[in-house]
């Protein structure tokens, strides 16, 4: 009888592994948080969907296409309703990047002495934010048609040095120009949206102090693994949240709650594919939604016709 017994016992211990270990993993990715944010989503469509972006109602327009030219993969993406572009920057030979609307490179300017350059967010006509992930600087640059290069030393700078965790340092950023706030989103270890008020400046000749907001109980709830990318809407005040590694895009509303969601999952909002690397987000005047991935992809979504 011994055998039997032994090999009941390493089955039912082989099973409370499986389970413990499916367990870690279901918590570690956020799952079971998600599942009922899914499930509750619905309940408030009637609340959300006239005075929000719900990104449930997104569907693929480009997807995955090859951003040509670009040797360097790209990290981050704002768009400038100026120039009715994008930008995003590279982080090996660092540079900023213009793309057309439909993904093509329209210019590419050098980044001189950035470090680690992984976003960079429009403030104002010509103006822009980029940042240095692994020394935490956040670096303000002016652009003109005659830019060729950008160096980091004849630029306003604002190093904040908040829990330093080497290469998970700041990863994306998005500016309200009404309130005049700069989210700054760190990757993880741990996960923080932080608000900046006072940086960029907008009157170099006048004192200015700079306040950072740190709201943790609404970071704590947002249940991703990281955070890769910001958006702000001027129009509703919301806040995008791109993560890649759970593979989503959450609408936090003026609160900071979830309220809707986009999957970048094969099967989700039209895709064929799994998005394989997320890394920056944005969206124009029109609503539209742009997204770049490793390696060097391109998509568009936009909000299927009601």
């Amino acid at each position: 009888m011994r055998p039997m017994v032994t090999r009941k016992h390493l089955a039912l211990g082989l099973l409370l592994a499986v389970l413990l270990v499916l367990g870690w993993l279901a918590q570690d990715y956020r799952l079971f948080e998600r599942a009922w944010f899914n499930a509750q989503q619905w309940r408030h469509l009637a609340q959300w969907q006239d005075s929000s972006i719900w990104l449930t109602d997104y569907r693929v327009a480009i997807e995955a296409q090859p951003i040509v030219g670009l040797d360097d993969d790209v990290s981050a993406l704002t768009y400038d309703p100026d120039r009715r572009s994008l930008f995003t920057v590279t982080n090996q030979n660092s540079e900023l990047v213009e793309l057309s609307l439909d993904g093509r490179v329209l210019r590419r300017v050098r980044l001189i002495g950035f470090g680690d350059a992984e976003a960079v967010e429009y403030i104002s006509r010509g103006l822009y934010v980029i940042t240095d992930e692994r020394r935490q600087r956040l670096i303000k640059v002016r652009l003109d048609e005659d830019t060729r290069e950008i160096d980091a030393a004849n630029a306003e700078q604002l190093s904040l040095g908040i829990e330093l965790s080497g290469n998970k340092g700041f990863e994306g950023l998005a500016y309200d120009p009404l309130g005049q706030r700069l989210f700054v989103a760190k990757e993880r270890d741990p996960l923080r949206i932080y608000e900046i008020h006072g940086f960029p400046h907008g009157d170099p000749d006048q004192p200015f102090a700079v306040h950072v907001v740190d709201d943790r109980k609404r970071d704590a709830g947002l249940f991703v693994r990281d955070l890769s990318s910001l958006q702000f809407d001027r129009r509703t005040g919301h806040l995008l949240a791109l993560s890649d590694e759970s593979r989503l895009v959450l609408e936090l509303n003026v609160a900071g709650k979830p309220i809707s969601s986009l999957s970048l999952l094969a099967g989700q909002q039209g895709l064929k594919t799994t998005v394989p690397q997320a890394e920056g987000v944005a969206m124009d005047d029109d609503g539209n939604l742009y997204l770049i991935s490793e390696p060097n992809l391109f998509y568009l979504f936009k909000k299927k016709a009601e």
